[in-house]
């Protein structure tokens, strides 16, 4: 589109954006074993629950158990040094690993490997280190920037840095067995990692302590991020230069992740499960000019986010991969020029539930309010703007739900108009309408079989969600 004058730029966030997470493992970061552990069994938030909640950065944990043996996760000081995603081999690390020598053998580490798992190439492993049967649950590591669930089925042997070791693909339910967890943890403004897509993106946030991060008086309340974005969108042909084309607005949202899990289901498959996002919604834009003619959406992305929350479900780190676009989008028939201000505030929710009787089935919902709206319309057409998100969840480095967010302001005119929804006694000339509204659609995918429910056959839509009201209108 030669009219689209802003180049699409991945620019550096300076002082006005977050930090970026890092996805390398800190080495006081710990791992989770069965075999051959000592540490105490995680403690329950209600009884029969799991506490889930946000893994602090310096002791996040890796997990590893096997439900069928009824071996319990637990805590432990191992770590995982290095990991190969082609080869699926980990080096496993602790606190005394500096020699090469071989471990000797443990009657702790006595628990059965899987019937299709080959012989350790060692003897079983001593205490404090990995063995065979072993389900690891880690957080971001060398190698594993989006965290490791892996089973070891042979240990290999030892180097300098720790016990090599070859591993599967392995599920939750290996650890969680038939405990119960259920949560919901908000996301930390700062955790996200921003790509400005566009030159005029200014991120903002705050934290308690009088953290606050973006423009000199802009003001977030605690747990959210901001985005404001101006651009010159492509005119339409022959307009006026008076009539150039333009969008600026602002996203402030406050993500959560919705984690649920409860064992005992029928047969291998968990009782139940559910994976979502969810969260507070505040947007406000602005479209003046004669947008051009589309036959298509114009969808003009101007920011990626992207944050690794892990969840400590009891014992065990549940590395959650959030991924949010943020985007402009118009359509229009290029002969409206409009000069329109909307703001929706509100919330939201997508996500994928899975019961033994329905399977994986979706959940969306969104609950938006407009505020009052001024505008004006010159001349027939219609035009719609959209200030969205699109959002992405998952486990361990698979998305499992994609949600597209997407408030509305549609606008439509006959004739001359000019009104003004605020101001009692407008002149209309013509009839014009001015509505809001708000579409959320997306799928489930495949990979959400990291709870160890049965993989989906194909993609699930998650539905469309449509609502629209009216916001004013006028005649002669």
């Amino acid at each position: 589109m030669p009219a689209f004058a802003v180049t699409a730029l991945l620019l550096a966030v300076g002082c006005s954006a977050p930090p970026q997470q890092s996805s390398a493992a800190d080495p006081a970061r710990e791992t989770a074993r069965v075999a051959g552990d000592t540490t105490a069994s995680a403690a329950r938030a209600d009884g029969e629950s799991l506490a889930v909640a946000a893994a602090p950065a310096a002791t996040a944990t890796t997990a590893t158990g096997s439900a069928g043996s009824g071996r319990k996760a637990h805590r432990t000081t191992l770590t995982v040094s290095s990991y190969d995603g082609r080869t699926r081999r980990a080096v496993i690390s602790a606190p005394d690993t500096g020699s090469s020598a071989p471990p000797s053998a443990s009657p702790g580490a006595s628990s059965r490997p899987s019937a299709s798992a080959p012989a350790p190439a060692s003897p079983s492993a001593g205490p404090g280190r990995a063995a065979v049967g072993d389900v690891i649950a880690s957080a971001p590591a060398p190698g594993a920037p989006d965290g490791l669930l892996a089973k070891v089925t042979r240990v290999i042997g030892e180097t300098a840095e720790g016990t090599e070791v070859q591993t599967e693909p392995a599920t939750l339910d290996a650890l969680l067995g038939d405990d119960t967890a259920k949560g919901t943890v908000p996301v930390a403004p700062d955790a996200f990692a921003v790509d400005k897509l566009l030159p005029d993106v200014k991120v903002s946030w705050a934290r308690p302590g009088d953290v606050h991060v973006g423009p000199e008086g802009a003001t977030v309340p605690l747990g959210s991020l901001r985005l404001d974005v101006s651009a010159e969108i492509p005119a339409a042909t022959g307009a006026p230069a008076s009539a150039s084309a333009s969008v600026s607005g602002f996203v402030q949202v406050a993500p959560r992740v919705d984690f649920a899990y409860a064992g005992a289901g029928v047969g291998s498959a968990p009782g139940s499960a559910y994976l979502g996002v969810s969260g507070d919604w505040d947007s406000g834009w602005a479209v003046k000019g004669r947008a051009a003619a589309t036959a298509t959406p114009l969808r003009i992305p101007f920011a990626k986010l992207h944050a690794d929350p892990v969840l400590q479900v009891g014992p065990v780190p549940v590395v959650v991969d959030l991924d949010l676009t943020c985007y402009l989008q118009i359509t229009g028939d290029g002969r409206i020029t409009v000069d329109v201000r909307q703001s929706l505030k509100g919330d939201f929710k997508a996500g994928g539930s899975f019961g033994p009787a329905r399977g994986w089935t979706p959940v969306s919902g969104s609950d938006m309010t407009g505020t009052p709206v001024r505008a004006s319309a010159t001349t027939a057409g219609e035009v719609r703007t959209v200030l969205g998100a699109e959002a992405s969840v998952g486990l361990y480095g698979a998305v499992g739900v994609v949600a597209d967010l997407a408030p509305y302001l549609r606008g439509e005119a006959s004739g001359t108009v000019t009104a003004d929804s605020a101001a009692p006694g407008a002149q209309a000339h013509g009839a014009w309408s001015l509505y809001g509204g708000v579409d959320l659609s997306g799928t489930l995918r495949l990979q959400l079989s990291a709870f160890g429910t049965p993989v989906l056959r194909r993609n699930v839509p998650l539905g469309v969600l449509h609502r629209e009201w009216k916001l004013a209108d006028g005649s002669l």
